[in-house]
């Protein structure tokens, strides 16, 4: 097997455990695609080409910028508009773009769901409809549920953001990574979190009659005690057996990890040795 192409987010697909596809494209059009799972306890080279490429533009660039972009198509692509960090900004549901109002209407302007994710301790965050569960995934959760449902993003960035006083809405990967496993009912933090929120908003959260606590099953087959994170640009060459995968991270025999969403654009070759 020798595979090579420009990085983009690993595409997960629900299971027992969940199912993992890594996408090299050929710069801006699609090109093959990498069943991950089945190099889990295998020795496998990951080696650098040196060459990134802007996920947005295809351009040439020396260092990306929010996972994969050029410096000016980060100032400027709706890819990185804050209303993804901070979706209480949002406004494409009154008509007004931060950058692409069309871009932003398409994927703004739909279902969104706030939700509790469960690793080492409770988070809240924010996703659209067509994101569960792969939002879950990609943060490594083991446990999470839908908390509230609102019509277009900016309504559950606000939910998020009373919230956020009260819960983190961080990861913490180091304890991911490990496999430190938070025991919190999230049934009892659906209760809690609920009573909390101001009368405008609580209509908005889902009957948690209705709502199921979903368990992830991730594919590793250990986990290192304390974990060193590599990137390319400092480690181009890979040549270790992978032990597993969570989130978008791959977990490496000697405790090395990798978080391949961070390298977009990267162009590499993967194959078994």
């Amino acid at each position: 097997m020798f595979e090579l192409g420009n990085i983009r987010k690993m595409i997960s697909e629900w299971g027992k455990p969940v199912q993992y596809t890594l996408p090299l494209n050929n710069n801006l059009e699609p090109g093959t695609k990498v069943a991950m799972n089945d190099l889990v306890g295998k020795d496998i080279r990951i080696r650098f080409t040196g060459a990134i490429n802007c996920v947005a533009t295809g351009k040439k660039i020396k260092k990306s910028f929010g996972e994969g972009l050029s410096y000016d198509a980060w100032k400027s692509s709706p890819m990185a508009v804050e209303s993804i960090i901070n979706p209480e900004l949002d406004k494409a549901h009154l008509g007004e773009g931060i950058r692409d109002l069309d871009w932003e209407r398409e994927r703004h302007v739909r279902p969104h769901f706030v939700y509790l994710a469960l690793t080492d301790h409770v988070k809240v965050g924010v996703t659209r409809d067509l994101s569960i569960p792969s939002r879950w995934i990609d943060q490594g959760a083991w446990k999470a549920m839908r908390f509230a449902e609102t019509p277009y993003r900016q309504k559950s960035g606000l939910i998020e953001k009373e919230l956020k006083a009260h819960i983190s809405d961080k990861t913490n990967w180091r304890k991911m990574l490990t496999n430190i496993r938070g025991e919190n009912s999230l049934e009892e933090e659906y209760k809690r979190l609920k009573a909390l929120l101001p009368k405008h908003l609580v209509q908005y959260v889902l009957p948690i009659s209705e709502e199921e606590v979903v368990e992830i099953e991730y594919p590793v087959q250990s986990y290192p005690e304390k974990v060193k994170s590599i990137k390319l640009d400092t480690v181009p060459l890979i040549e270790k057996k992978l032990m597993g995968i969570r989130g978008q991270y791959l977990l490496f025999d000697d405790s090395s990890v990798i978080n391949l969403r961070s390298h977009s654009g990267y162009q590499v070759s993967i194959e078994t040795i």
